[in-house]
Protein backbone atom coordinates (compact mmCIF):
# COMPACT_ATOMS: atom_id res chain seq x y z
CA UNK A 1 0.00 0.00 0.00
CA UNK A 2 1.65 3.37 -0.91
CA UNK A 3 1.72 6.47 0.90
CA UNK A 4 -1.39 8.04 -1.35
CA UNK A 5 -3.31 5.57 -0.04
CA UNK A 6 -2.26 5.48 3.09
CA UNK A 7 -3.32 8.97 3.17
CA UNK A 8 -6.94 8.44 1.97
CA UNK A 9 -7.61 6.12 4.90
CA UNK A 10 -5.81 8.50 7.75
CA UNK A 11 -8.62 11.67 5.71
CA UNK A 12 -11.69 8.85 6.41
CA UNK A 13 -10.47 7.74 10.08
CA UNK A 14 -9.69 12.01 10.83
CA UNK A 15 -13.03 13.12 9.72
CA UNK A 16 -14.99 10.41 11.78
CA UNK A 17 -12.94 10.99 15.00
CA UNK A 18 -13.56 15.01 14.31
CA UNK A 19 -17.05 14.51 13.95
CA UNK A 20 -17.20 12.41 17.23
CA UNK A 21 -15.35 15.18 18.84
CA UNK A 22 -18.60 17.27 18.07
CA UNK A 23 -16.89 19.76 15.49
CA UNK A 24 -19.54 21.16 13.05
CA UNK A 25 -19.83 18.84 9.88
CA UNK A 26 -19.11 20.74 7.29
CA UNK A 27 -16.51 22.68 8.40
CA UNK A 28 -14.76 18.94 9.33
CA UNK A 29 -15.22 17.78 6.04
CA UNK A 30 -13.93 21.19 4.54
CA UNK A 31 -11.17 21.72 7.09
CA UNK A 32 -9.85 18.45 7.43
CA UNK A 33 -9.58 17.43 3.61
CA UNK A 34 -7.45 20.82 2.86
CA UNK A 35 -4.71 20.06 5.55
CA UNK A 36 -4.65 16.42 3.95
CA UNK A 37 -4.66 17.93 0.51
CA UNK A 38 -1.79 20.30 1.94
CA UNK A 39 -0.06 16.96 3.26
CA UNK A 40 -0.38 15.54 -0.11
CA UNK A 41 1.26 18.36 -1.94
CA UNK A 42 4.22 18.23 0.10
CA UNK A 43 4.73 14.57 -0.01
CA UNK A 44 4.39 14.77 -3.31
CA UNK A 45 1.76 12.39 -3.92
CA UNK A 46 -1.33 14.82 -4.65
CA UNK A 47 -1.09 18.24 -6.90
CA UNK A 48 -3.05 21.24 -5.82
CA UNK A 49 -4.20 21.72 -8.84
CA UNK A 50 -6.38 19.20 -8.57
CA UNK A 51 -8.68 21.11 -6.68
CA UNK A 52 -9.01 23.76 -9.66
CA UNK A 53 -12.41 21.87 -10.00
CA UNK A 54 -13.62 22.77 -6.80
CA UNK A 55 -15.37 25.99 -8.20
CA UNK A 56 -17.15 24.19 -10.73
CA UNK A 57 -18.39 21.52 -9.21
CA UNK A 58 -19.51 23.96 -6.39
CA UNK A 59 -21.35 25.92 -8.98
CA UNK A 60 -23.26 22.82 -10.45
CA UNK A 61 -24.21 22.05 -7.41
CA UNK A 62 -26.07 25.46 -6.92
CA UNK A 63 -27.65 25.37 -10.25
CA UNK A 64 -29.12 21.88 -9.72
CA UNK A 65 -32.50 21.77 -10.93
CA UNK A 66 -33.40 18.64 -8.90
CA UNK A 67 -32.16 19.94 -5.73
CA UNK A 68 -34.15 23.20 -5.89
CA UNK A 69 -36.65 20.78 -4.92
CA UNK A 70 -35.11 20.42 -1.30
CA UNK A 71 -35.79 24.23 0.43
CA UNK A 72 -39.32 23.62 -1.06
CA UNK A 73 -39.56 20.59 0.92
CA UNK A 74 -38.55 21.60 3.50
CA UNK A 75 -40.54 25.15 3.22
CA UNK A 76 -43.50 23.22 2.93
CA UNK A 77 -42.74 20.75 5.78
CA UNK A 78 -41.93 23.57 8.23
CA UNK A 79 -44.73 25.40 7.06
CA UNK A 80 -47.67 22.50 8.17
CA UNK A 81 -45.69 22.34 11.75
CA UNK A 82 -45.42 25.60 12.70
CA UNK A 83 -49.08 26.68 11.52
CA UNK A 84 -50.47 23.67 13.94
CA UNK A 85 -51.80 21.51 11.54
CA UNK A 86 -49.89 18.52 12.03
CA UNK A 87 -50.32 18.98 15.90
CA UNK A 88 -54.57 19.02 15.03
CA UNK A 89 -54.30 16.11 12.74
CA UNK A 90 -52.51 13.79 15.53
CA UNK A 91 -55.44 15.26 17.99
CA UNK A 92 -58.13 14.21 15.63
CA UNK A 93 -56.89 10.77 14.37
CA UNK A 94 -56.68 10.35 18.39
CA UNK A 95 -59.77 10.87 19.12
CA UNK A 96 -61.25 8.96 15.95
CA UNK A 97 -59.46 5.71 17.43
CA UNK A 98 -60.41 5.88 20.87
CA UNK A 99 -62.87 3.05 21.12
CA UNK A 100 -60.13 0.59 20.06
CA UNK A 101 -57.69 -1.33 22.42
CA UNK A 102 -54.81 0.26 21.11
CA UNK A 103 -55.62 3.05 18.88
CA UNK A 104 -53.35 5.99 20.07
CA UNK A 105 -50.81 3.46 18.75
CA UNK A 106 -52.68 3.48 15.72
CA UNK A 107 -53.20 6.84 15.58
CA UNK A 108 -49.76 7.48 15.95
CA UNK A 109 -48.56 5.17 12.54
CA UNK A 110 -50.94 6.33 10.60
CA UNK A 111 -50.68 10.06 11.36
CA UNK A 112 -46.51 9.36 11.41
CA UNK A 113 -46.87 8.32 7.96
CA UNK A 114 -48.89 10.89 6.48
CA UNK A 115 -46.75 13.78 8.38
CA UNK A 116 -43.77 11.70 6.61
CA UNK A 117 -45.97 12.32 3.14
CA UNK A 118 -46.76 15.83 3.97
CA UNK A 119 -43.52 17.27 5.85
CA UNK A 120 -40.37 15.02 4.42
CA UNK A 121 -38.17 16.43 7.58
CA UNK A 122 -37.70 13.19 10.81
CA UNK A 123 -36.70 15.85 13.32
CA UNK A 124 -39.60 17.97 12.51
CA UNK A 125 -41.96 14.50 12.78
CA UNK A 126 -40.43 13.50 15.81
CA UNK A 127 -40.51 16.90 17.55
CA UNK A 128 -44.24 17.07 16.97
CA UNK A 129 -45.47 13.87 17.88
CA UNK A 130 -43.26 13.88 20.79
CA UNK A 131 -44.45 16.83 22.20
CA UNK A 132 -48.46 15.82 20.94
CA UNK A 133 -48.72 11.88 21.41
CA UNK A 134 -46.46 10.98 24.34
CA UNK A 135 -47.92 12.76 27.06
CA UNK A 136 -51.55 11.58 25.76
CA UNK A 137 -50.15 8.08 25.68
CA UNK A 138 -49.02 8.04 29.39
CA UNK A 139 -52.13 10.17 30.52
CA UNK A 140 -54.47 7.03 29.26
CA UNK A 141 -51.95 4.59 30.97
CA UNK A 142 -50.32 3.09 27.89
CA UNK A 143 -46.80 1.57 28.94
CA UNK A 144 -44.39 3.77 27.93
CA UNK A 145 -42.04 1.61 26.07
CA UNK A 146 -44.24 1.18 23.75
CA UNK A 147 -45.52 4.81 23.91
CA UNK A 148 -41.44 5.54 22.47
CA UNK A 149 -40.85 3.25 20.79
CA UNK A 150 -44.07 3.40 18.23
CA UNK A 151 -43.65 7.76 18.40
CA UNK A 152 -40.27 7.42 17.22
CA UNK A 153 -40.81 4.67 14.68
CA UNK A 154 -43.16 6.32 13.26
CA UNK A 155 -41.39 9.53 12.80
CA UNK A 156 -38.28 7.94 10.74
CA UNK A 157 -40.89 7.31 8.07
CA UNK A 158 -40.62 10.27 6.77
CA UNK A 159 -36.86 9.55 6.17
CA UNK A 160 -38.39 6.74 3.43
CA UNK A 161 -42.34 7.78 2.41
CA UNK A 162 -42.03 10.47 -0.28
CA UNK A 163 -41.78 13.28 -0.98
CA UNK A 164 -38.55 12.79 1.64
CA UNK A 165 -35.94 15.46 1.28
CA UNK A 166 -33.32 12.27 2.34
CA UNK A 167 -34.89 10.62 -1.28
CA UNK A 168 -34.22 14.07 -3.30
CA UNK A 169 -30.35 14.25 -2.42
CA UNK A 170 -30.09 10.64 -2.90
CA UNK A 171 -31.66 10.13 -5.84
CA UNK A 172 -29.25 12.86 -7.17
CA UNK A 173 -26.40 11.55 -6.05
CA UNK A 174 -27.17 7.87 -7.24
CA UNK A 175 -28.00 9.53 -10.79
CA UNK A 176 -24.02 10.92 -10.62
CA UNK A 177 -23.10 7.60 -9.83
CA UNK A 178 -24.90 5.57 -12.36
CA UNK A 179 -23.86 7.44 -15.34
CA UNK A 180 -20.17 7.46 -13.90
CA UNK A 181 -20.60 3.85 -13.78
CA UNK A 182 -22.17 3.53 -17.45
CA UNK A 183 -19.83 5.69 -18.81
CA UNK A 184 -16.84 3.70 -17.23
CA UNK A 185 -18.30 0.57 -19.08
CA UNK A 186 -17.79 2.60 -22.26
CA UNK A 187 -21.74 3.29 -22.62
CA UNK A 188 -21.30 7.41 -23.70
CA UNK A 189 -25.12 7.68 -23.95
CA UNK A 190 -25.70 6.71 -20.33
CA UNK A 191 -29.61 6.52 -18.80
CA UNK A 192 -30.57 8.14 -15.92
CA UNK A 193 -31.71 7.44 -12.19
CA UNK A 194 -34.54 10.38 -11.60
CA UNK A 195 -35.80 11.31 -8.18
CA UNK A 196 -39.63 10.37 -9.48
CA UNK A 197 -37.88 7.13 -9.99
CA UNK A 198 -36.92 6.60 -6.14
CA UNK A 199 -40.19 8.37 -5.27
CA UNK A 200 -42.25 5.48 -6.71
CA UNK A 201 -39.52 2.73 -5.48
CA UNK A 202 -40.31 3.67 -2.18
CA UNK A 203 -43.64 3.82 -2.22
CA UNK A 204 -44.39 0.34 -1.47
CA UNK A 205 -41.57 -0.16 0.73
CA UNK A 206 -42.36 2.69 2.73
CA UNK A 207 -46.68 1.33 2.70
CA UNK A 208 -44.87 -2.84 4.12
CA UNK A 209 -43.38 -0.73 7.07
CA UNK A 210 -46.18 0.98 7.82
CA UNK A 211 -48.23 -2.42 7.82
CA UNK A 212 -45.58 -3.95 9.70
CA UNK A 213 -45.75 -1.42 12.39
CA UNK A 214 -49.21 -1.93 12.70
CA UNK A 215 -49.22 -5.59 12.54
CA UNK A 216 -46.98 -5.25 15.61
CA UNK A 217 -49.34 -2.70 17.58
CA UNK A 218 -52.41 -5.05 16.68
CA UNK A 219 -50.57 -7.90 18.55
CA UNK A 220 -49.55 -6.09 21.34
CA UNK A 221 -53.20 -5.15 22.23
CA UNK A 222 -54.27 -8.33 21.88
CA UNK A 223 -51.23 -10.70 23.81
CA UNK A 224 -50.38 -7.71 26.01
CA UNK A 225 -53.64 -5.27 26.83
CA UNK A 226 -52.78 -3.77 29.92
CA UNK A 227 -49.58 -1.99 27.93
CA UNK A 228 -52.11 -0.20 24.92
CA UNK A 229 -55.66 0.50 26.68
CA UNK A 230 -59.19 1.66 25.07
CA UNK A 231 -59.59 5.37 25.64
CA UNK A 232 -62.69 6.93 25.54
CA UNK A 233 -62.77 9.70 25.15
CA UNK A 234 -59.55 10.43 23.81
CA UNK A 235 -57.77 13.88 23.62
CA UNK A 236 -60.80 15.54 24.11
CA UNK A 237 -61.65 18.92 24.06
CA UNK A 238 -64.11 20.90 27.12
CA UNK A 239 -67.41 19.34 25.65
CA UNK A 240 -66.32 17.79 23.28
CA UNK A 241 -66.98 13.87 24.45
CA UNK A 242 -66.37 11.68 21.17
CA UNK A 243 -64.99 12.37 18.02
CA UNK A 244 -66.38 14.40 15.17
CA UNK A 245 -67.02 12.75 12.02
CA UNK A 246 -66.95 15.81 10.40
CA UNK A 247 -63.95 17.45 12.06
CA UNK A 248 -61.99 14.59 10.82
CA UNK A 249 -62.79 14.54 7.42
CA UNK A 250 -62.11 18.30 7.45
CA UNK A 251 -58.92 17.82 9.11
CA UNK A 252 -58.29 15.13 7.00
CA UNK A 253 -59.26 15.92 3.38
CA UNK A 254 -56.52 19.26 3.06
CA UNK A 255 -53.68 17.37 3.90
CA UNK A 256 -54.51 14.12 1.88
CA UNK A 257 -55.50 16.02 -0.97
CA UNK A 258 -51.96 18.16 -0.85
CA UNK A 259 -50.18 14.73 -0.52
CA UNK A 260 -52.27 13.85 -3.70
CA UNK A 261 -51.34 16.66 -5.65
CA UNK A 262 -47.42 16.66 -4.63
CA UNK A 263 -46.93 12.68 -4.91
CA UNK A 264 -49.54 12.54 -8.02
CA UNK A 265 -47.84 14.79 -10.10
CA UNK A 266 -44.45 13.26 -9.86
CA UNK A 267 -45.73 10.16 -10.02
CA UNK A 268 -47.66 10.36 -12.92
CA UNK A 269 -45.71 12.14 -14.79
CA UNK A 270 -47.29 15.84 -14.42
CA UNK A 271 -44.49 17.64 -13.01
CA UNK A 272 -40.71 16.97 -12.26
CA UNK A 273 -40.15 16.78 -8.15
CA UNK A 274 -38.97 20.92 -8.03
CA UNK A 275 -41.98 21.79 -10.14
CA UNK A 276 -44.02 19.38 -7.37
CA UNK A 277 -42.15 20.64 -4.58
CA UNK A 278 -43.44 24.37 -5.80
CA UNK A 279 -47.12 22.86 -5.73
CA UNK A 280 -46.12 21.57 -1.67
CA UNK A 281 -45.07 24.89 -0.72
CA UNK A 282 -47.94 26.98 -2.11
CA UNK A 283 -50.28 24.16 -0.92
CA UNK A 284 -49.01 24.65 2.33
CA UNK A 285 -48.77 27.77 2.60
CA UNK A 286 -52.65 28.10 1.69
CA UNK A 287 -53.30 25.33 4.37
CA UNK A 288 -51.63 27.09 6.53
CA UNK A 289 -53.26 29.95 6.20
CA UNK A 290 -56.73 29.12 6.71
CA UNK A 291 -55.89 27.49 9.55
CA UNK A 292 -54.92 30.53 10.90
CA UNK A 293 -58.25 31.78 10.69
CA UNK A 294 -58.26 35.11 10.76
CA UNK A 295 -60.44 35.73 7.38
CA UNK A 296 -62.69 34.53 5.19
CA UNK A 297 -61.99 30.93 4.02
CA UNK A 298 -63.30 30.94 0.39
CA UNK A 299 -60.19 32.61 -1.59
CA UNK A 300 -58.35 30.01 0.24
CA UNK A 301 -60.12 27.71 -0.77
CA UNK A 302 -60.76 29.02 -4.36
CA UNK A 303 -57.01 28.48 -5.35
CA UNK A 304 -56.63 25.32 -3.79
CA UNK A 305 -59.34 24.27 -6.10
CA UNK A 306 -57.53 26.10 -9.24
CA UNK A 307 -53.61 24.44 -7.91
CA UNK A 308 -56.07 21.07 -8.56
CA UNK A 309 -57.39 22.12 -11.96
CA UNK A 310 -54.36 23.66 -13.13
CA UNK A 311 -52.81 20.19 -12.56
CA UNK A 312 -55.86 18.56 -14.18
CA UNK A 313 -55.39 20.51 -17.07
CA UNK A 314 -52.00 19.47 -17.41
CA UNK A 315 -53.10 15.86 -18.10
CA UNK A 316 -54.84 16.97 -20.76
CA UNK A 317 -53.24 19.77 -22.81
CA UNK A 318 -50.31 20.86 -23.82
CA UNK A 319 -49.33 23.94 -21.50
CA UNK A 320 -46.27 24.79 -23.56
CA UNK A 321 -46.27 28.33 -24.47
CA UNK A 322 -44.39 29.68 -27.50
CA UNK A 323 -44.78 26.13 -29.42
CA UNK A 324 -45.40 26.30 -33.20
CA UNK A 325 -49.27 26.39 -34.36
CA UNK A 326 -50.62 24.62 -31.16
CA UNK A 327 -54.39 23.64 -31.74
CA UNK A 328 -57.23 25.89 -30.79
CA UNK A 329 -58.42 23.39 -27.79
CA UNK A 330 -54.40 24.01 -26.50
CA UNK A 331 -54.55 27.82 -27.15
CA UNK A 332 -58.08 27.18 -25.08
CA UNK A 333 -56.57 25.66 -22.63
CA UNK A 334 -52.79 27.89 -22.07
CA UNK A 335 -55.49 30.69 -21.37
CA UNK A 336 -57.71 28.92 -18.72
CA UNK A 337 -54.12 27.98 -17.08
CA UNK A 338 -53.50 31.30 -17.23
CA UNK A 339 -56.35 32.87 -15.76
CA UNK A 340 -56.17 29.98 -13.12
CA UNK A 341 -52.64 30.84 -12.40
CA UNK A 342 -53.83 34.54 -11.72
CA UNK A 343 -56.66 32.86 -9.02
CA UNK A 344 -53.86 31.32 -7.40
CA UNK A 345 -51.28 33.96 -7.19
CA UNK A 346 -54.18 36.11 -5.58
CA UNK A 347 -54.83 33.21 -3.29
CA UNK A 348 -51.01 33.06 -2.62
CA UNK A 349 -50.75 36.70 -1.67
CA UNK A 350 -53.87 36.77 0.30
CA UNK A 351 -52.32 33.56 2.41
CA UNK A 352 -48.91 35.45 2.70
CA UNK A 353 -50.09 38.46 4.62
CA UNK A 354 -51.96 36.51 6.91
CA UNK A 355 -49.11 34.48 8.00
CA UNK A 356 -47.54 37.54 8.18
CA UNK A 357 -49.67 39.15 10.88
CA UNK A 358 -50.30 35.83 12.17
CA UNK A 359 -46.16 35.99 13.23
CA UNK A 360 -45.96 32.60 11.29
CA UNK A 361 -44.11 33.38 7.89
CA UNK A 362 -40.82 34.87 8.97
CA UNK A 363 -39.92 31.96 11.43
CA UNK A 364 -41.05 29.61 8.84
CA UNK A 365 -38.62 31.10 6.54
CA UNK A 366 -36.09 31.36 8.59
CA UNK A 367 -36.27 28.11 9.51
CA UNK A 368 -36.42 26.85 5.62
CA UNK A 369 -33.39 29.26 5.41
CA UNK A 370 -31.53 27.56 8.46
CA UNK A 371 -32.05 23.95 7.41
CA UNK A 372 -30.85 24.41 3.88
CA UNK A 373 -27.98 26.12 4.16
CA UNK A 374 -26.70 23.44 6.66
CA UNK A 375 -27.77 20.79 3.95
CA UNK A 376 -25.58 22.68 1.25
CA UNK A 377 -22.70 23.63 3.19
CA UNK A 378 -22.19 19.69 4.15
CA UNK A 379 -22.75 19.27 0.09
CA UNK A 380 -19.81 21.88 -0.35
CA UNK A 381 -17.48 20.11 2.34
CA UNK A 382 -18.39 17.01 1.17
CA UNK A 383 -17.23 17.76 -2.56
CA UNK A 384 -14.17 19.02 -1.33
CA UNK A 385 -13.64 15.61 0.71
CA UNK A 386 -14.61 13.32 -1.98
CA UNK A 387 -12.47 15.34 -4.91
CA UNK A 388 -9.29 14.78 -1.52
CA UNK A 389 -10.28 11.31 -1.22
CA UNK A 390 -9.94 10.94 -5.74
CA UNK A 391 -6.57 12.89 -5.45
CA UNK A 392 -5.34 10.06 -3.31
CA UNK A 393 -6.38 7.38 -5.44
CA UNK A 394 -8.74 6.77 -2.77
CA UNK A 395 -11.49 5.46 -5.14
CA UNK A 396 -9.61 3.26 -7.06
CA UNK A 397 -9.45 1.39 -3.64
CA UNK A 398 -12.55 1.37 -2.38
CA UNK A 399 -12.78 -0.29 -6.19
CA UNK A 400 -10.32 -3.30 -5.93
CA UNK A 401 -11.60 -3.45 -2.09
CA UNK A 402 -15.38 -3.86 -2.78
CA UNK A 403 -14.51 -6.54 -6.00
CA UNK A 404 -12.34 -9.06 -4.04
CA UNK A 405 -14.68 -9.14 -1.42
CA UNK A 406 -15.93 -12.80 -0.74
CA UNK A 407 -19.60 -13.24 -1.99
CA UNK A 408 -19.15 -11.19 -4.95
CA UNK A 409 -21.79 -8.46 -5.79
CA UNK A 410 -23.91 -9.42 -2.39
CA UNK A 411 -20.59 -9.32 -0.85
CA UNK A 412 -19.88 -6.12 -2.02
CA UNK A 413 -23.62 -4.90 -1.47
CA UNK A 414 -23.83 -6.12 2.14
CA UNK A 415 -20.30 -4.59 3.01
CA UNK A 416 -21.64 -1.22 2.22
CA UNK A 417 -24.88 -1.40 4.03
CA UNK A 418 -22.94 -2.57 7.47
CA UNK A 419 -20.63 0.37 7.06
CA UNK A 420 -23.48 2.91 5.88
CA UNK A 421 -25.57 1.72 8.95
CA UNK A 422 -22.51 2.11 11.31
CA UNK A 423 -21.91 5.29 10.48
CA UNK A 424 -25.73 5.85 10.92
CA UNK A 425 -24.54 6.53 14.77
CA UNK A 426 -21.89 9.16 13.89
CA UNK A 427 -22.91 11.25 10.92
CA UNK A 428 -25.98 12.94 9.58
CA UNK A 429 -28.04 10.94 6.48
CA UNK A 430 -27.19 13.91 4.39
CA UNK A 431 -23.56 13.54 5.35
CA UNK A 432 -23.75 10.06 4.50
CA UNK A 433 -25.52 10.57 1.24
CA UNK A 434 -22.94 13.28 0.12
CA UNK A 435 -20.14 11.81 1.24
CA UNK A 436 -20.24 7.66 0.87
CA UNK A 437 -22.43 7.30 -1.86
CA UNK A 438 -20.40 9.23 -4.50
CA UNK A 439 -17.23 6.80 -3.70
CA UNK A 440 -19.21 3.52 -3.09
CA UNK A 441 -22.05 3.50 -5.24
CA UNK A 442 -20.33 3.73 -8.43
CA UNK A 443 -18.47 0.64 -8.26
CA UNK A 444 -21.73 -0.67 -6.98
CA UNK A 445 -23.48 0.11 -10.09
CA UNK A 446 -20.52 -1.25 -12.10
CA UNK A 447 -21.62 -5.02 -11.15
CA UNK A 448 -24.12 -6.86 -12.58
CA UNK A 449 -27.45 -7.31 -11.84
CA UNK A 450 -27.23 -4.36 -9.34
CA UNK A 451 -30.21 -2.01 -10.20
CA UNK A 452 -29.90 1.74 -8.94
CA UNK A 453 -33.43 2.08 -7.85
CA UNK A 454 -33.11 -1.32 -5.95
CA UNK A 455 -29.93 0.13 -4.16
CA UNK A 456 -31.24 3.62 -3.50
CA UNK A 457 -33.83 2.23 -1.44
CA UNK A 458 -32.00 -0.46 0.36
CA UNK A 459 -29.64 2.83 1.32
CA UNK A 460 -32.28 4.84 2.76
CA UNK A 461 -34.21 2.06 4.73
CA UNK A 462 -30.91 0.96 5.98
CA UNK A 463 -30.08 4.87 7.07
CA UNK A 464 -33.42 4.95 8.31
CA UNK A 465 -33.07 1.93 10.33
CA UNK A 466 -29.74 3.32 11.80
CA UNK A 467 -31.52 6.51 12.89
CA UNK A 468 -33.55 4.37 15.06
CA UNK A 469 -31.52 2.01 16.37
CA UNK A 470 -29.90 2.42 19.76
CA UNK A 471 -27.27 3.84 21.60
CA UNK A 472 -26.90 6.26 18.95
CA UNK A 473 -29.70 6.89 16.71
CA UNK A 474 -30.56 10.14 15.80
CA UNK A 475 -33.87 9.79 16.14
CA UNK A 476 -34.04 8.64 19.76
CA UNK A 477 -31.68 11.85 20.67
CA UNK A 478 -34.71 14.28 18.93
CA UNK A 479 -37.29 11.87 21.13
CA UNK A 480 -35.15 12.42 24.34
CA UNK A 481 -35.31 15.98 23.85
CA UNK A 482 -38.84 16.27 24.19
CA UNK A 483 -40.41 13.70 25.81
CA UNK A 484 -41.65 13.76 29.09
CA UNK A 485 -39.83 12.91 32.45
CA UNK A 486 -41.68 9.64 32.83
CA UNK A 487 -40.07 8.69 29.60
CA UNK A 488 -36.62 7.93 30.58
CA UNK A 489 -33.90 6.85 28.03
CA UNK A 490 -33.93 2.87 29.03
CA UNK A 491 -37.64 3.31 27.98
CA UNK A 492 -36.98 4.68 24.51
CA UNK A 493 -33.79 2.11 23.95
CA UNK A 494 -36.32 -1.09 25.04
CA UNK A 495 -39.31 0.53 23.32
CA UNK A 496 -37.55 1.04 20.32
CA UNK A 497 -36.22 -2.65 19.98
CA UNK A 498 -39.24 -3.99 18.29
CA UNK A 499 -39.25 -2.04 15.40
CA UNK A 500 -35.72 -1.56 14.26
CA UNK A 501 -36.21 -5.56 14.03
CA UNK A 502 -39.02 -4.91 12.05
CA UNK A 503 -37.39 -2.35 9.66
CA UNK A 504 -34.47 -5.66 9.38
CA UNK A 505 -37.45 -7.79 8.31
CA UNK A 506 -38.09 -4.96 5.89
CA UNK A 507 -34.67 -4.79 4.77
CA UNK A 508 -34.22 -9.00 4.54
CA UNK A 509 -37.92 -8.68 1.90
CA UNK A 510 -36.26 -5.89 0.17
CA UNK A 511 -33.13 -8.34 -0.44
CA UNK A 512 -34.69 -10.97 -1.78
CA UNK A 513 -37.66 -9.33 -3.60
CA UNK A 514 -36.11 -6.55 -5.13
CA UNK A 515 -39.36 -5.75 -7.03
CA UNK A 516 -40.69 -4.24 -3.84
CA UNK A 517 -38.79 -0.96 -5.10
CA UNK A 518 -38.43 -1.74 -8.96
CA UNK A 519 -42.16 -2.80 -9.76
CA UNK A 520 -43.68 0.44 -9.70
CA UNK A 521 -41.04 2.57 -11.79
CA UNK A 522 -41.56 -0.75 -14.20
CA UNK A 523 -45.11 0.30 -14.27
CA UNK A 524 -45.06 4.07 -14.19
CA UNK A 525 -41.80 4.67 -16.43
CA UNK A 526 -41.17 1.61 -18.08
CA UNK A 527 -37.71 0.72 -16.30
CA UNK A 528 -36.13 -2.12 -17.44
Amino acid sequence: MGLAEILAILLVVAVIVALMGGYPVALTLGGVSLVFALIGDAAGVMNLGFLGALPQRIAGVMMNDVLLAIPLFIFMGVMLERSKIAEELLETMGRSFGALRGGLGYSVIIVGALLAASTGVVGATTVTMGLVMLPAMLRHRYDPRLAAGAVAASATLAQIIPPSTVLVVLGDQLNNAYQTAQLAKGVFAPASVSVGDLFAGALLPGLLLVALYLVFLIVVAITWPEASPAMVPLLARAGQNDADSRNIIGVLVAPVLLIVAVLGSILGGLATPTEAAAVGAVGATLLSADRIGKGPSWPIIVAGVAILAVLTLAAVVDLRIGRAAPSLFDVLGIWLALALMAVIAAGVLLALVRLWRADVLIPVMASTAHITSMIFVILIGATLFSLVFRGFGGDDMVHRALSDLPGGVAGAVLAVMITMFLLGFVMDVFEIVFVVVPIVAPVLLAMPGVDPVWLGIMMAVNLQTSFMHPPLGATLFYLRGVAPPEITTRHIYVGIIPFVVIQLVALVLLWFAPGLATWLPAALYGRP
